[in-house]
């Protein structure tokens, strides 16, 4: 599988953020993406994510076959919200981003222990702390298999050991072909990444 944008262009607020980008990313590669704040990082990923429209180029993926024909169907996208119901407790969250999203992954107990919020699954997502509920968003990228990876600063919030773990967990996404593109400030511990600087 291949990602491929093409002369990307977006657009916030009616202004134009960034223009002209375009890389190619295979199996097994990633692509961080800097640049200072206002630069289209988040612009740039909610684009390749298919969330805001291009406003110029296109994002396609190729050799996706039938289960990924498209940049949506192939893709998780986390962004700087979780996407987590405060009411429902973690498991109730995750149950159903897994039922939504196709049950290929790995259960939802088996995501918890992962990022080490084994025992915590029944308590509601508004009581977790920030960390914690950055860690139960990672676990949103396991129940289910997408391979492609779009990430908006997520290490935001972690402590030092839960960045480690997460780095642990997209050196595995892409030993086993995936594809990550992560808009971030800090480093993410990922080796051999192709980079893409944003603004000036």
């Amino acid at each position: 599988m291949r990602l491929i944008a093409e002369n990307l262009g977006g657009e916030r607020g009616g202004e134009t953020v960034f223009s002209g980008i375009g890389f190619t990313l295979e199996k097994g590669e990633a692509l961080i993406v800097t640049g200072p704040n206002g630069s289209g990082k988040s612009t740039l990923l909610r684009v390749v994510a298919g969330l805001l429209p291009a406003a110029e180029g296109r994002v396609r993926v190729e050799d996706g076959g039938d289960d990924f024909p498209s940049v949506a169907s192939a893709s998780h996208y986390l962004g700087h919200l979780n996407a987590m119901k405060t009411a429902l407790s973690v498991e109730e969250n995750l149950g159903f981003w897994r039922a939504f999203q196709g049950e290929q992954g790995s259960s939802v107990d088996e995501a918890l222990e992962t990022v080490g919020l084994g025992g915590i699954g029944h308590l509601p997502f508004g009581y977790l702390s920030t960390g914690q509920r950055r860690r139960a968003s990672i676990a949103k990228l396991l129940v289910s298999r997408r391979p492609v990876w779009l990430l908006d600063e997520p290490t935001a919030g972690l402590d030092k050991a839960s960045e480690e773990r997460f780095a642990e967990l997209m050196r595995g996404h892409l030993r086993d072909g995936g594809i990550v593109v992560a808009a971030t400030h800090l480093p993410l511990g990922l080796e051999g990444t192709k980079a893409l600087r944003m603004g000036n």
